[in-house]
């Protein structure tokens, strides 16, 4: 792979351990790697001029659920809390086939390269008439992310006491059987990779006590992370006091999924016990603030997380209960909802930020290799333009999320240009957002 050099951008955020901030500095990059960083560098290969643009590591999305954005701001599920919008969607997603599965997870991949993102994580817990975690990681191929999928689950049906239609559940033996497959199929274990796999029953509510813990074993057998959402609302605590007899912290912790290979999704009701039960065992947390919002679940003790020392990173969560997949956005909710519960002074820009970018790295299990810029890390770039109307008048153009564009002029992902002047290089996004619109119209009108 040919050199790329990126030169004399307005400030490198470098979010490296001593958050060094550069100014009218180059990144030369290498076969997918970050080679030096500095002033005056010279290279051969090509060169990107940032000149008037703030350079971030790539930010990372740790909690989406792709399939989600065919079912944007469906009527019957806008004011709904989780569990009635659940209901409302369950019918319509189980309408969904492999086309719809890919061409959902390329618009959702997308929407957050625009968004400066250059890895996210994937949730797929159902896989109605055929379809497959196959689809979303080749859409992920595609696009040029570098992806996380998670091989979900649901198990327990409307006749056994769940909330999900028994047509979208299967047995634990096809689900353990089906994560030995896609493990060994695409999971890449070796640093640089470009898609790794986890396992990630739906939730506490959605699969039995069993599979929660024989999915915790085979993780550990085949050395992936654990997923699960957690703790994310009023109606999650009470459903697990009523029949755990427990708090979701002390279920998780019971059935082994705590330690620095699991994350939990939301998080949003975790108690003192609780946050400091996931700092002493390095739990991570994705924390999703405008699903949060959406549904009325409330504000995640992040400042209260990090104080802890707990793992944060930042997810969009389903398009269907964010309806928007703008991980920049996520951070700058992030940053504003914490003064919102705690005062002006409790997270700053920066800080913000550092979640979106090295702190879903860390989250994720690639915190020794992406999530900042550093000579021997990936190239996983994103390159702002400050010279707009976003940010005109701002004293402190490095302040993206107080005033900064939504969207990047240039993404690169592992070494390769991705989006170039706000478009993408390879990825025929026209196409495929016309091919979604078809493929919306024909579910509303089989619903």
């Amino acid at each position: 792979m040919a050199e790329l050099l990126i030169r004399n951008a307005h400030t490198v955020l470098t979010m490296d351990d001593t958050r060094r901030e550069l100014c009218g500095a180059d990144i030369l990059i290498k076969d997918g790697e970050i080679i030096d960083l500095g002033v005056g560098l010279t290279t051969r290969g090509k060169v990107i001029d940032a000149s008037g643009c703030v350079v971030t590591p790539g930010l990372v999305n740790t909690h989406h659920h792709l399939y989600q954005t065919l079912t944007r701001a469906v009527p019957g599920g806008q004011d709904a809390l989780l569990f009635g919008w659940l209901k409302t969607l369950y019918p319509i997603w189980s309408k969904f086939g492999p086309e719809e599965m890919f061409t959902s997870a390329q618009v959702g991949l997308a929407e957050l390269a625009l968004s400066g993102c250059t890895m996210t994580s994937d949730h797929l817990y159902l896989y109605p008439n055929g379809a497959t975690l196959d689809d979303t990681i080749a859409a992920a191929g595609e696009v040029g992310l570098r992806f996380h999928p998670t091989r979900g689950a649901m198990s327990i049906g409307e006749s056994d006491g769940g909330l999900p239609p028994d047509a979208l559940v299967e047995t634990e033996h096809a689900i353990l059987e089906d994560c030995v497959r896609v493990i060994d199929r695409f999971h890449d274990p070796r640093p640089a990779a470009m898609v790794r796999v986890g396992i990630a029953p739906c939730s506490p509510f959605s699969v039995s006590r069993d599979l929660m813990r024989d999915a915790a074993v085979l993780a550990r057998d085949k050395g992936v992370m654990l997923h699960t959402h957690l703790a994310e609302n009023d109606e999650d605590i009470a459903y697990s006091l009523a029949n755990f007899g427990c708090r979701p912290g002390e279920y998780a912790q019971d059935l082994g999924w705590v330690g620095d290979d699991v994350w939990h999704a939301h998080c949003v009701k975790l108690d003192g016990a609780e946050i400091d039960l996931f700092a002493r065992t390095r739990t991570g947390v994705a924390h999703c603030p405008c699903s949060n919002c959406r549904l009325g679940s409330g504000i995640a003790p992040v400042r209260a997380m990090r104080d802890a020392g707990v793992n944060v990173g930042l997810g969009v969560d389903g398009s269907a209960s964010n309806d928007v997949g703008n991980l920049i956005g996520e951070a700058r909710q992030t940053m504003l909802l914490q003064r919102v519960a705690q005062g002006a002074d409790a997270m700053s820009a920066r800080e913000a930020l550092e979640i979106a970018t090295r702190g879903g790295a860390q989250v994720l299990g690639r915190g020794g290799e992406c999530g900042q810029l550093r000579a021997g890390y990936r190239a996983d770039v994103a390159i702002w333009d400050v010279t707009g109307v976003e940010s005109a008048g701002s004293w402190d153009p490095a302040a993206l999320l107080l005033a900064g564009p939504t969207r990047v002029r240039d993404l690169i992902v592992e070494g390769r240009e991705v989006i170039r002047d706000g478009h993408f290089v390879k990825f025929d996004l026209a196409a495929t957002v016309a091919r979604q619109n078809t493929l919306a119209q024909r579910l509303s009108q089989r619903v």
